[in-house]
């Protein structure tokens, strides 16, 4: 398999621009889809969070869209479940659309429309926008989709998770013109099988890194604590690590949380819905830049996190069903970099621990610990196999 942007048919400035960002080795998905989508296909790719799968999008769409974009009038449309993967997504799209003389502009809800327009009335070539605030701005009448030629859809699965694939689909029917159109989903079932047979063209289909096979890239603790220690078991494994996501249940329980972390030391903030959007992206730009190593968030807010890095994803309570393990999980272990998901349970958790671990088809046994345990500094290199504090193998 060609192992080169430069073989799959990128062209040189940005090969060039690629390299100049450190980025020199095509991901899986990227190697596969590349290709096709450069060539005009339909593309479907099916790959989990982390995959690479931004590129595999942005360096076709970028490659193919010509400058000139006339005022609301785009070339390109990104659509994205959350803010957080808006603004993500056009910070990766930013440096090459550049080399090409392109703009790129992000479309989200909680943040000013009136700059939203300027930056449209600027010219924006690409578009990456959320539903919502797209279906605003063509209601207004400040933006026209006639021009757009190249459709993405990202994070599809998400998209029907948070209910907006009828936003989805109100949309696509309005680009009623010959485009291409590339998406990517981590499923595709139910809504999401629907979307691709009704507003696809002969897509070509590659998957990569099935969401269950995160189970066997990272390392897996599940920690037995005690409720007036759980706290300082979790900024004890804070203190060990460089990045550190922590999910809760409620936005409650988050703030409560990030609030206690820092009580004993440790810098956390909080991410949620209730948020203001300013709280929001400042705690998620220092939580990937690196000077936050602690963030708490929700399962809603965490969708819109893609972030390099993390090494450990903390389960302040324990998944409802392993398919919320696995979406919480996948934050860590991303394109193929260690990680350690940790779940923390109190002694009336244990059942519904080990149902969730039988699902998995984890052996890992569950262990007591308290927060004075050196071994939580280095959960990765614990082998917890033969502790003596071992309570139940599952």
């Amino acid at each position: 398999m060609i192992a080169s942007f430069a073989g799959l048919g990128v062209a040189p400035d940005l090969v060039a621009s690629l390299a100049a960002s450190g980025i020199e080795a095509p991901f899986a998905i990227q190697l596969l889809t590349i290709p096709d989508a450069l060539s005009g296909r339909d593309v479907c790719g099916k790959a989990r969070t982390g995959s690479g799968k931004t590129l595999a999008f942005g360096i076709p769409i970028v490659q193919n869209t010509t400058p000139g974009a006339g005022p609301g009038r785009p070339r390109a449309l990104v659509l994205v479940p959350t803010r957080e993967l808006a603004s993500q997504v056009r910070g990766v799209l930013d440096p090459l659309a550049e080399v090409r003389g392109l703009k790129v502009a992000d479309i989200y809800g909680g943040a000013s429309m009136t700059k939203q327009i300027a930056r449209l009335q600027e010219g924006a070539e690409i578009v990456v926008a959320t539903p919502g605030r797209l279906i605003d701005l063509l209601d207004q009448k400040q933006l026209v989709l006639d021009d757009v030629k190249r459709l993405v859809i990202d994070e599809a699965d998400r998209m029907a998770d948070m209910g907006f694939l009828p936003q989805v689909d109100w949309l696509l029917r309005r680009l009623t013109h010959q485009r291409q159109t590339l998406l990517f989903s981590a499923t595709l079932d139910g809504g999401i099988d629907h979307l691709v047979r009704r507003q696809m063209t002969d897509p070509v289909f590659h998957e990569v890194g099935a969401a269950e096979r995160t189970v066997t890239t990272m390392v897996h603790r599940f920690l037995l604590v005690h409720e007036m220690d759980k706290v300082l078991v979790a900024a004890a494994i804070a203190q060990g690590a460089n990045r550190v996501l922590i999910f809760t249940n409620t936005k409650r329980a988050a703030d409560r949380l990030a609030r206690d972390l820092r009580a004993k030391g440790v810098t956390a903030s909080p991410i949620h819905g209730d948020l203001q959007q300013r709280e929001r992206e400042k705690a998620l730009a220092g939580f990937a830049e690196g000077s936050l190593p602690v963030l708490v968030a929700t399962d809603v807010a965490a969708r819109g996190i893609h972030v390099e890095g993390i090494d450990v994803v903390v389960h302040w309570e324990p998944a409802d069903d392993h398919k919320t393990y696995l979406h919480r999980s996948g934050r860590t272990a991303r394109a193929g970099a260690a990680g350690v998901a940790v779940t923390l349970l109190e002694w009336n958790q244990e059942l519904p621990v080990l149902r969730l671990k039988r699902a998995l088809n984890l052996d890992e046994p569950i262990v007591k610990v308290f927060s004075n345990n050196p071994k939580l500094a280095d959960l990765a290199s614990w082998d917890t196999s033969g502790d003596g504090e071992k309570v139940a193998a599952g």
